[in-house]
This record gives structure tokens, sequence and C-alpha cells, in this order.
């Protein structure tokens, strides 16, 4: 187990934060940063809930904290699966179903794939996505540059939203590796629109996407904290006309 002095200055370090910028944001006094740091003074509770705050720390991180100084973990872990998770399942299949005839996903922490909406499972089943499946997996196989058109420009957009999503947590292994893969291959190029689509090409089927992301705002469970929803819209309109055409809901408008 790290030792909590060592996961602090772990994290003030990943967040690039003076022990003095880090007394202000937790309201502590620096000198109670530096004790603490140095394992001349414990943390409470208290103290440990202000730091994770002020270092903007993942609920699993804070976890870790408390552990290491004796204290049981806060925050949960749940099954996607549980019964407490019911109301979360239901409001993830409620926005997923409600977004046809335009695709729509949910993923976890690690880019698994919990639920797909039905016009997602049609159109990704050519790529082999379905619920359990792995889109960092996916990324990193050799299928991708034969079905995205602008492979080069999604690469980078890839990479750099898993940068991001890497560094919020102190770093992902699985990332990171994902990263390496990716770099070679990505070209942020000419960008002429707001959003830059990532264009599916399957045989003579054209369709360019654009995607928005979704979280739970008030989440106090790992799994809720890390899960997105993922909803696609047509970026043009012979893609829209498309995605009308293959829904499954012929009440779909």
């Amino acid at each position: 187990m790290t030792p909590f002095p060592d996961l602090l200055r772990h994290w003030r370090g990943q967040r690039r934060l003076s022990q003095l910028q880090l007394s202000l944001e937790a309201e502590v006094s620096a000198r109670h940063i530096s004790f603490l740091e140095t394992g001349r003074a414990q943390p409470s509770r208290d103290m440990i809930a202000r730091l994770g705050d002020a270092l903007a720390m993942p609920f699993e991180a804070r976890n870790q904290m408390l552990t290491s100084v004796g204290f049981s973990p806060k925050y949960a872990a749940r099954n996607w699966d549980d019964a407490d998770m019911a109301p979360v399942r239901r409001a993830v299949e409620w926005t997923l179903d409600r977004h046809a005839p335009f695709p729509g996903m949910a993923i976890d922490r690690f880019w698994t794939i919990r639920r797909l909406n039905a016009p997602a499972r049609t159109l990704f089943s050519a790529l082999g996505l379905s619920e359990g499946a792995s889109l960092l997996a996916l990324l990193q196989g050799p299928r991708m540059p034969q079905f995205i058109e602008n492979w080069p420009e999604v690469a980078h957009h890839s990479v750099q939203r898993l940068r991001s999503e890497s560094a919020a947590a102190a770093g992902i292994p699985e990332f990171e590796a994902a990263i390496t893969h990716l770099t070679p291959f990505a070209d942020q190029g000419q960008v002429n629109a707001p959003a830059v689509p990532t264009v599916f090409r399957m045989g003579d089927t054209r369709i360019a996407l654009f995607g928005t992301i979704a979280q739970f705002g008030t989440s106090a469970d790992q799994t809720i904290e890390d899960l997105k929803i993922e909803l696609f819209f047509p970026a043009d309109e012979a893609s829209e006309a498309l995605l009308k055409a293959m829904s499954p809901d012929p009440s779909a408008p």
C-alpha cells in the first residue's frame, strides 16, 4: 500500500501545484501541507475530502488515500447489474432509446461498451462492436483505417481525448498504450467544420457523424463517476437521411 505522504505528493505533482497553492485551494496552512507530506501530521477524513476536492481527484484515488491511513473507503464501485444501479440503467436506456434514429452508446472508464441503442447496433455491427466490447481494442486494431475515411483526423482527436482522461486520473496505462499506438497515425489536418466528424465508409455506404458526451452530475459512486453517454449526430443531410432509413423503428422522426 502506498503511504499517504507519497500519494499526496504524487497528486500535487500531477496537478502542478506548489504546497502554498494547494494550501490556498484546501483552505489550510502551507505548513500543514508540508507536515502531511513528510508524515509529521496525519490527515482526518475531512482533510482528505478537502484535499480530494482541491486536487480534483477521482473517487478511486480518494478511497486510496483514506485506506492508506486506516479509514474505510467512502465511495463504492457498484457493478453495472447491481439493484442499486437500476435507476441509472433506466436513465441511460431512456436517453439512448430516445436518441434514435441516431446512434448512441454508454461506455465505462476504460471505454468498454455498456449499452448500445438499436441504431448503434445496426451501424457498428460491421466493426464488430457489441455490448461488452472495448473501444480501445477497436482503435488499436487494423480495421479502423479501412472503415474511417478521415482516420488521421479521428486518430488525432482520439489521442487528445485519451491524454485528457488519462491526465485527470494521474495516468491510465491502458490509455497510454493506446496513445502510443495511435500517435503515428494522428494528423489534425485542415479543420473546415465546427466539429470534426467521424466519416464511416462501408462499401458504398458513407455516414458522417459528430458526437457529444454526457455524464452524471451528482455521482457518489466510482462506476457512475466514470460512465459516459455518447450521442452521435449526422454531420450532413445525406447521413441523416441514411440513418433514418436504417432505423428499425418505423415511427422514428
